[in-house]
């Protein structure tokens, strides 16, 4: 089964993750922007940070037989600081314009502030004005309210929604974002923090039929996370009596669905990977 990794933050992984993930049947990811560990205090480390994860990273990860994309922001986490916001959107036109850049994110929530809606508010319409894809955070905490809100600014801006990956939904948030929004709805798989495959494996069942606009992702930051998330979801879900063609879909054709609505998207699913000895620093 061939896989694509829709939302996975590389940047905090090792090469051990990327042969393991090629290993595995993962052939291709997107790394959206997110919060380095600390808050940054300048501009030009932003920029510096989405030059990496456009060029190096894709470089990094062609080595090892896995097709690398990424999705420019100013993330959530950090969207209290808006003069720094408004210095770094001022200046992130030319990295939502690499040819690497499959979308703009991950915005949206984290504290659910008036600071992080005026940083999603922005981008979107920074977005709409590129027409490009966007993925959406929802919060950790107080899901509910942070779907309410997001979808308040998507709709207030205007967006199409068929163009939002609306990610990190748990089971009091993903019926909403399936049912009354026409968003891709993202499904998170983390060890203790997110949902388990277990968790996704009850979801699905929940949700029948209506399969076609849901993704699951592994992220894999900096927290306990798992790099392989996909592959135990498989494992799970097929044991659990889910069928093959339904289970593809959630790990490899709803991904590539959403991410094909951008003319960039042109994953190589068969790179073979380098040997190592040949690497060129």
């Amino acid at each position: 089964m061939i896989i694509i990794e829709p939302h996975i933050h590389m940047y905090s992984r090792t090469t051990n993750d990327y042969q393991a993930m090629q290993a595995a049947g993962i052939r291709a990811c997107v790394e959206p922007s997110f919060w380095l560990g600390s808050d940054r205090r300048y501009a030009g480390t932003f920029f510096d940070y989405f030059r990496l994860v456009l060029e190096f990273e894709t470089v990094r990860a062609r080595r090892f037989g896995i097709d690398h994309y990424a999705a420019i922001a100013y993330n959530p986490k950090e969207a209290e600081n808006t003069p720094l916001v408004d210095e770094v959107l001022a200046g992130m036109g030319e990295y939502l314009d690499h040819e690497r850049c499959v979308a703009l994110g991950e915005i949206g929530f984290n504290n659910i502030t008036d600071a992080e809606e005026y940083a999603f508010r922005r981008q979107l319409e920074m977005a709409a004005e590129r027409d490009m894809l966007v993925i959406v955070h929802l919060p950790h905490l107080n899901k509910p309210e942070g779907i309410k809100r997001s979808m308040k600014v998507i709709r207030e801006v205007g967006y199409d929604e068929s163009k939002i990956y609306l990610d990190h939904n748990v089971e009091e948030t993903i019926e909403q974002a399936v049912n009354e929004t026409g968003c891709y709805c993202g499904l998170t798989v983390y060890p203790i923090s997110k949902l388990t495959p277990e968790r996704v494996s009850s979801i699905m069942r929940k949700l029948g039929d209506d399969s076609n606009r849901v993704i699951v992702s592994g992220s894999a930051d900096w927290g306990i996370s798992d790099p392989l998330s996909l592959i135990k979801v498989i494992e799970f879900m097929k044991n659990d009596g889910h069928d093959d063609e339904m289970i593809q879909r959630l790990v490899m054709g709803n991904a590539n669905a959403f991410y094909s609505q951008c003319p960039r998207w042109k994953p190589e699913l068969d790179i073979e990977p380098m040997d190592p000895r040949q690497f060129q620093r």
